[in-house]
């Protein structure tokens, strides 16, 4: 009974302090633009499957709201992008991107795209919003 009451407060204790680590925080983000990439940056070509194309390069920036109070990291940017025809630029792909850290309050931020060259512009952002951590998430690495 004393193992079993020891590894149930372990268990608790465990959770209680790694809570914040996993739990995702909601960050608004507003003010959307874009453009295009410097050159010395913008060199590139999208690859699906094998084939290669030739890419354009955007950096999409704007205003990222954290309201938690702390800062976040590793947060992972979702959004809609759509050609001037209104086609998906990144079909079946909602993580466009992500911000490494985000301060309490509104910041700026920037993102890399990559668009193949035969998508015509204006490009439509929608639907942009990012969730990150109030600790970093770290993989588990094991020896071989």
């Amino acid at each position: 009974m004393k193992r079993l009451l020891t590894i149930l407060l372990l268990t608790i204790s465990l959770w209680l302090t790694s809570q914040n680590a996993f739990a995702l925080t909601p960050i608004k983000l507003f003010d959307l633009s874009y453009q295009e990439c410097s050159v010395e940056i913008g060199e590139g070509s999208v690859s699906s499957g094998g084939a290669s194309l030739p890419a354009r390069c955007f950096i999409v920036s704007g205003k990222a709201e954290n309201k938690s109070g702390k800062p976040v990291v590793d947060a992972d940017v979702f959004g809609r992008i759509y050609d001037a025809n209104g086609n998906p630029v990144m079909e079946n792909r909602g993580r466009i991107g992500s911000i490494t850290e985000i301060p309490p309050g509104v910041s700026d931020f920037e993102i890399r795209i990559s668009v193949p060259t035969e998508l015509p512009t204006p490009l439509k952002l929608e639907q942009f919003k990012a969730s990150g951590f109030a600790a970093r998430v770290r993989p588990f690495y094991y020896d071989d």
